[in-house]
């Protein structure tokens, strides 16, 4: 991990002593770091920069520190403490004039597992927020006409996530595709949509895909799960905000998120039934091919994600709002009237389910393996 440790200390404190007290209390944490001491000459210049808060006394020190320590970095201000010589005091008033100033910061404090595995997720945060940042995400068509909620702010996607959007007219995919003579037509449209994602240097991009139904009579649910494999994040039916949630899904987990639509919910029980006609490939234990589901026509993929822990993540378009439930998945379905991949997941907190029925984020949402809500909530406070 990429953690530089930098010390406040008051100059009443005898050295000696609080360096045997530093060393024993940084090397209980068992994570890799590098010392950086009082030089704070490249603060922030690390994955993550944290301030050891080593004695009381020091809060005039961080004061005549922080125009320069603003300057360096706009990352929120970590404030370690091991709770000795007045440490835990300090930080509490430190913490505060930053509350009282507009500006962000956290008491890093507990058991020497807890600071570590804390540390551990705002490293992956820091970490995915500098993937993030000076990427380009392509607009292939407008949002599907259906999705009338579904946009986003191009200022503040940059602004905030550091990722510019970028619009990208249908008919290059369509000429692009007619440029293809060899192969079947989902391998053409999977060709076709690497050309654009090279041409205009895309990590990602969303597709307004049912303009393919008719206009080449087949679907781009083949080439969505290819791509979103390759690391290509790639969403469907030109929905910016699960773009964007499938994009820090995958700077923070390395998977784009399988995006469906809730097709069922007991909100009694809180199990719910997603579904759609694409999933990424590296997702799934194995799949079949199908027809897609509203047309009949071009191929859907059928797969089938191992059960267990699951979280099912959205964010706004103008990234103020987010959803974010844990739960199991189940059991995956082909019933036959639904789209081709489906997934009956339990919510651990059914409650949740009355987000859904009262206050969603659009209609898509993004299904990831594993238990990542603090992963997700940590990411989202961090903007």
């Amino acid at each position: 991990m990429d953690i530089a440790i930098y010390t406040l200390t008051s100059e009443l404190h005898d050295e000696n002593a609080v360096g045997a007290v530093t060393q024993e209390f940084l090397g209980s944490l068992g994570i890799d770091y590098t010392l950086k001491g009082s030089d704070y000459a490249d603060f922030g210049k690390s994955t993550l920069s944290v301030i050891y808060v080593r004695t009381g006394g020091t809060e005039g020190i961080f004061k005549r520190l922080l125009p320069q320590l603003r300057q360096q970095s706009q990352a929120p201000f970590y404030l370690l403490t091991s709770g000795k010589s007045n440490s835990l005091a300090a930080s509490m008033e430190i913490l505060s004039y930053l509350q009282q100033n507009y500006l962000q910061g956290e008491i890093i404090h507990g058991s020497a597992d807890y600071i570590a595995r804390r540390l551990q997720v705002l490293v992956k945060v820091q970490e995915a927020k500098r993937r993030l940042n000076g990427t380009r995400f392509g607009i292939i068509g407008q949002p599907s006409d259906w999705l009338i909620s579904s946009v986003a702010d191009p200022k503040v996607v940059k602004t905030k996530l550091g990722i510019d959007l970028v619009e990208v007219p249908i008919e290059e995919l369509l000429a692009g595709i007619d440029q293809i003579t060899e192969g079947d037509m989902p391998d053409r449209i999977y060709g076709a949509l690497k050309t654009i994602v090279d041409q205009y240097q895309l990590n990602g991009f969303t597709l307004r895909c049912f303009d393919l139904l008719t206009a080449v009579r087949n679907t781009g649910c083949w080439a969505l799960a290819k791509l979103n494999a390759e690391g290509v994040v790639a969403g469907c039916e030109g929905d910016v905000p699960a773009m964007l949630t499938m994009a820090i899904t995958h700077a923070l987990l390395d998977v784009s998120g399988f995006q469906a639509n809730p097709s069922q919910i007991n909100p009694e029980t809180g199990e719910m039934l997603f579904a759609h006609c694409t999933i990424p490939l590296n997702m799934v234990e194995r799949y079949e091919l199908d027809t897609h589901f509203e047309s009949g026509i071009g191929v859907g993929i059928r797969g089938f994600m191992n059960l267990g822990p699951v979280t099912v993540f959205k964010v706004s378009g103008d990234l103020k709002r987010s959803f974010i439930a844990e739960g199991e998945l189940v059991r995956n379905q082909a019933k036959p009237d639904l789209c081709r991949t489906q997934q009956v997941i339990q919510l651990k907190d059914n409650l949740q389910t009355h987000y859904f029925l009262t206050q969603p984020i659009g209609n898509h949402h993004i299904i990831t393996p594993g238990c990542n809500r603090q992963l997700f909530e940590n990411f989202m406070a961090s903007l």
